[in-house]
């Protein structure tokens, strides 16, 4: 019990940075390569930023820019749009070891009334390491059970949940399920089919007809669980679907049309490349499984990890970046540097950039405010020294959420700072 306060109270220590001010004086980013974060470029952009929005965004070879009351010389540099990590538990779990500071889902099967962002920890230690590479925004969403709850979406740099909000209850979460199960280990599995398949997909068409029935009927005696679900049949939630596999996606565009479901999305997806073409009729989009992940089958491409996003791209599907899975919180940083890979692997840098930035923006529902560098939108966004996309040049100088200029310190850059001049000290002594 010593040990755990502890920790606890050593990660209280080194809490989040203090969130910014809201933005007083324009801005005046001059002669960076701008990724507008929508497939275009501009090599010497003009970027000012008013109110916390884009005033505009124009080439400094055409105009003349006005008066501003700071400027920046991004010359040599790069500046892009703030990334954005959706199907993220950022801030549900500080300490994977400690109950008490783990709260990424509840009991029970089918729960849309769960509302992960009342869980939601601005203070996240994790959430300050991703940060520094980029990442500003967040879909903070459940886990756990058959729906386990509804998501919401937050910026990064905020001193409350209610503060962080940029969309609230966006989307509910369901848990497909699988067609066979496996046992017998990793070196010798036994697939089997799921003899409870077809009882599964009765339950949730089951749950569903009889939520559309209470919503269209008489709501005198309340139902939390049910009313979670409004929202769905008219597109103004999106449903995010757990799936991996060809059969269950299949499924899941029959599940789609039968009830109607204007805005449906895939999470994982890692077969749906299989069918494509049926995504892309039935207008269904793709949070795809972490990049630098294993193949998951022995005898398929060792490299369609990397691949995947590519062929669902050339397809025509909208396609997204996701990065759920060990370690998830943790690897929240490395979320750039997968979108890297899928560019090393065939897809063009700027498209490679939508995967993590506009594409991400439309499937989440905020388009209209963020994910590209154009006028109007939320000034939401990063100055890098090299291409954010590649970890060894990716070193961010100055970022802005909302216009807000944030503070990139870290526990890590603490670190790095009280070390590097420690040995310097050594270093002169030494010398002496």
């Amino acid at each position: 019990m010593k040990y755990i306060f502890f920790l606890l109270l050593t990660f209280i220590g080194y809490s989040q940075q203090t969130p910014a001010s809201k933005q007083t004086k324009s801005i005046l980013i001059t002669g960076g390569f701008a990724h507008l974060g929508n497939g275009s470029v501009i090599e010497n952009s003009v970027i000012s930023i008013v109110d916390g929005k884009i005033a505009y965004v124009a080439d400094g070879n055409l105009m003349k820019p006005g008066k501003h009351d700071t400027y920046i010389n991004a010359s040599g540099k790069h500046i892009y749009p703030g990334f954005i990590a959706p199907n993220s538990t950022l801030g549900l779990v500080e300490i994977d070891a400690v109950r008490a500071s783990d709260d990424e889902r509840e009991i029970g099967e089918f729960n849309p009334h769960i509302r992960s962002i009342i869980a939601y920890n601005t203070e996240s230690v994790i959430t300050e390491s991703a940060r520094p590479n980029g990442i500003f925004l967040a879909q903070i969403a459940p886990r756990g059970g058959r729906i386990s709850g509804t998501s919401s979406i937050v910026q990064l740099d905020a001193w409350n949940w209610e503060d962080a909000i940029v969309k609230e209850n966006d989307g509910v979460f369901l848990d497909w399920p699988t067609s066979y199960s496996t046992s017998g280990g990793r070196n010798e599995p036994i697939i089997e089919p799921n003899k409870k398949y077809d009882e599964q997909l009765k339950a949730i068409q089951d749950y569903f007809d009889n939520s559309a029935a209470y919503l269209n009927g008489d709501k005198s005696k309340k139902d939390l669980a049910y009313e979670a679900m409004n929202g769905l049949q008219n597109g103004t939630k999106n449903l995010y679907i757990n799936a991996t596999n060809e059969k269950e996606i299949e499924d899941i565009v029959l599940f789609k049309i039968k009830n109607k479901l204007p805005n449906v999305t895939i999470v994982g997806g890692y077969f749906a490349y299989k069918v494509a073409d049926l995504l892309k009729q039935n207008n269904i989009s793709v949070l795809l499984r972490r990049v630098h992940s294993l193949p998951l089958l022995e005898d398929e491409d060792v490299n369609l990890p990397y691949k995947n996003a590519k062929i669902l791209v050339d397809k025509g599907v909208l396609v997204a970046l996701e990065n759920s899975g060990d370690m998830e919180r943790m690897q929240t940083r490395n979320l750039p540097f997968y979108a890297g890979t899928c560019a090393a692997w065939g897809i063009p840098k700027e498209q490679a950039l939508q995967l993590i930035t506009l594409n991400t923006a439309k499937i989440l529902g905020i388009d209209k405010n963020y994910g590209s560098l154009e006028e109007g939108k939320s000034a939401t966004l990063f100055i890098s020294e090299g291409d954010a996309l590649d970890m060894k040049t990716n070193v961010i100088s100055e970022a802005f959420i909302d216009g807000r200029q944030i503070s990139l310190e870290s526990h890590q850059t603490e670190l790095y700072k009280r070390y590097k001049a420690k040995y310097k000290e050594e270093k002169q002594i030494k010398i002496q």
